[in-house]
């Protein structure tokens, strides 16, 4: 299944300055395991050291979060968008 894969601006280093790539899977783990592939390096990004999302890393499948929908095992149907979106804090 092909998938187009939205990165923030913090991740495009590892995707040589690209907005969107195009990852294959049939759900969320193996997205990840493509890009890592493709662009070494943007897993340990997004995954934590025992393989799970990182606490402050959103992912979306379409518009659902997938902390909802299984995480890595939420599936990826041909042509969705996933979004990965890093958590922002600030503030006084």
């Amino acid at each position: 299944m092909s998938v187009k894969v939205r990165i923030p601006t913090i991740l495009r280093t590892y995707t040589g300055g690209q907005a969107e790539v195009t990852a294959e899977g049939t759900k969320l783990s193996e997205v990840i395991d493509f890009l890592e592939k493709d662009h070494p390096g943007i897993a340990a990004r997004v995954l934590d050291d025992q393989g799970k999302l990182r606490r402050f890393v959103n992912v979306y499948v379409n518009d659902d979060d997938v902390r909802f929908e299984g995480g890595l095992d939420a599936a990826t149907p041909d042509g969705a968008g996933i979004s990965i979106i890093p958590a922002v804090a600030g503030g006084c």
